[in-house]
């Protein structure tokens, strides 16, 4: 009897505000271990993001146009949840160091337990980026650091100009408290 073969997707969730060159190399490489790659842009309301989730994905979106089987889509509520919403087996998460491990495999195990179909996969990041961080280029943003060298460059002007608001807005604030 001849097995039914079916895709092997992938998930990658995260924030990505923004999405950076280490977040590229995560997807292109987790692109070419799936016939399905979906990138998952988590809508958190406990955190107060830089960019909404709808920009995002629009970011995303943009980035890994040259990746022709990379879906990207925003989600909120668990992750295990929206997997199996997409039908994806395996998580994809990035190791930048090893600080970023003991958490990892807690989330991982945790996913495991509540949905043991599904399991997880980490992909150390290449060096160049092990560094680098959404929240170390939104602060070097925000101080009008250069940020080039950390995200694509068609992100960087959308970057730019909403740490400016956000400068702008907090000397309005200041001015309007003394």
């Amino acid at each position: 009897m001849e097995r039914e073969e079916h895709p092997k997707i992938g998930i990658y969730p995260g924030s990505f505000d923004p999405v950076t060159f280490g977040h590229l190399d995560i997807i292109e490489r987790s692109s070419q271990i799936f016939d399905r790659m979906i990138v998952g842009v988590l809508c958190n309301n406990a955190k107060k993001p830089l960019f909404s989730a709808d920009e995002r994905v629009k970011m995303l979106r943009s980035v890994t146009s040259h990746i022709p089987n990379v879906e990207v889509r925003a989600f909120d509520g668990l992750l295990v949840d929206f997997a199996k919403q997409v039908g994806a087996r395996v998580v994809v998460r990035g190791l930048r160091a090893v600080t970023d491990f003991e958490y990892e495999l807690q989330m991982a195990q945790t996913n495991h337990t509540m949905c043991p179909g599904i399991d997880t996969i980490f992909l150390t990041t290449d060096l160049r980026y092990a560094y680098l961080s959404s929240s170390t280029v939104r602060e070097v943003a925000f101080y009008e650091g250069k940020i080039s060298q950390f995200v694509p460059p068609e992100i960087v002007p959308l970057v730019q100009e909403r740490c400016r608001s956000l400068r702008e807005a907090d000397g309005d604030r200041k001015d309007r408290q003394e």
